[in-house]
């Protein structure tokens, strides 16, 4: 990759991973743009950079995280319903990731969903996310699950799992912010592991492509953690589904059109 691809694909890890409106999709419609091959570096790459966007929720939220060891045993206990299901059915999840038929149907649908989801959710009675119990903490989990299906979003899936649990908007996206630090951490170690065990290698050049991606994606990420708890708080879910169904609109019109499209 180019200086300048690593810059792009940076700054829209670190504006998409927390907003519900799918990295996946975007990290699509992006390399497809720029003609980049997925080849394995680029595939680690565009997994690794989250460790930069982890970062910015500890800084920004680092008080929550010294509060009390409850606040951990929940994050566990909302990360064990996907991990479960994760491990269980790897095959068909592969197989999902391999269709940006997939990824574009889903966006639509999930824009839908957050077109219509302050209506449906609109008598929140918990403001501050350290006040769930363990049985909501479990529920927003089994929530993430559908974020297996690339092109949902875990930003979304779990967002309005917590409103489904009676959290406001501001700490049903705080929850999810929380709830994505141990299962990014996750997945970059796996994807780390399934990058050296296949033989491959760092060059310096790649180390300092991560390097950049992470720093950029922190910075980023900073920034859009901040505009977006102000929006939703404020304005709502509204936005970002018709959002939603224009970039998934996009990627089936690009894909109807015979473009070849590839998930990293």
């Amino acid at each position: 990759m180019t200086l300048f691809e690593v810059i792009v694909l940076a700054i829209i890890e670190g504006l998409t991973e927390f907003l519900p409106v799918s990295s996946t999709g975007h990290m699509i419609i992006a390399t497809a743009l720029m003609g980049i091959s997925p080849t394995p570096f680029v595939k680690l790459f565009t997994i690794a950079i989250q460790l930069g966007t982890i970062l910015s929720v500890l800084v920004l939220y680092y008080r929550r995280f010294f509060r009390s060891l409850s606040f951990y045993y929940k994050l566990v206990v909302a990360a064990i319903p996907a991990s479960i299901f994760g491990f269980f059915f790897s095959d068909a999840i592969d197989g999902l990731l391999e269709s940006p038929m997939v990824v574009g149907i889903t966006l639509v649908v999930g824009g839908v969903v957050l077109l219509f989801v302050d209506k449906w959710f609109n008598k929140p009675h918990t403001d501050d996310s350290d006040e769930i119990s363990y049985a909501q903490a479990l529920k927003i989990g089994l929530f993430q699950c559908l974020a297996l299906i690339p092109g949902t979003s875990r930003s979304a899936s779990t967002i309005v799992g917590g409103m489904t649990q009676g959290l406001t908007r501001k700490a049903a996206a705080e929850f999810s912010f929380f709830l994505a630090v141990p299962m990014m951490f996750g997945a970059t170690v796996l994807k780390l592991k399934d990058h050296f065990d296949g033989g491959h290698g760092l060059s310096n050049l790649e180390i300092n492509q991560l390097i950049i991606g992470n720093i950029i994606g922190f910075i980023v990420a900073i920034i859009a953690i901040k505009s977006f708890i102000g929006v939703v708080s404020k304005y709502g879910f509204k936005a970002f589904g018709w959002y939603r169904i224009i970039v998934g609109g996009i990627i089936l019109v690009l894909l109807l059109s015979g473009h070849s499209l590839q998930i990293l």
